[in-house]
């Protein structure tokens, strides 16, 4: 299990109001949960048919001339 250091944040009454974590710390829980959602995708998408080099290039080219245009 990834040790996360933290430090807590308290209000005047003492109240928890927040928690800080090193940054290192942080970029670690970001790929895990990257990596997590990365997986689920890929699990959904197991059973779905794939498509040859040549269908997948007509596919995506109109998106990648979308995104250059914007």
């Amino acid at each position: 299990m990834l040790k996360i250091n933290k430090s807590y944040v308290v209000d005047e009454n003492q109240n928890l109001i927040a928690v800080q974590i090193p940054i290192d710390d942080f970029t670690k829980i970001e790929e895990i949960i990257e990596n997590f959602g990365l997986a689920k995708l890929m699990e959904e998408t197991d059973s779905e048919e794939l498509l040859s080099g040549e269908e997948a290039y007509n596919y995506y080219q109109p998106l990648k001339n979308k995104s250059v245009e914007s």
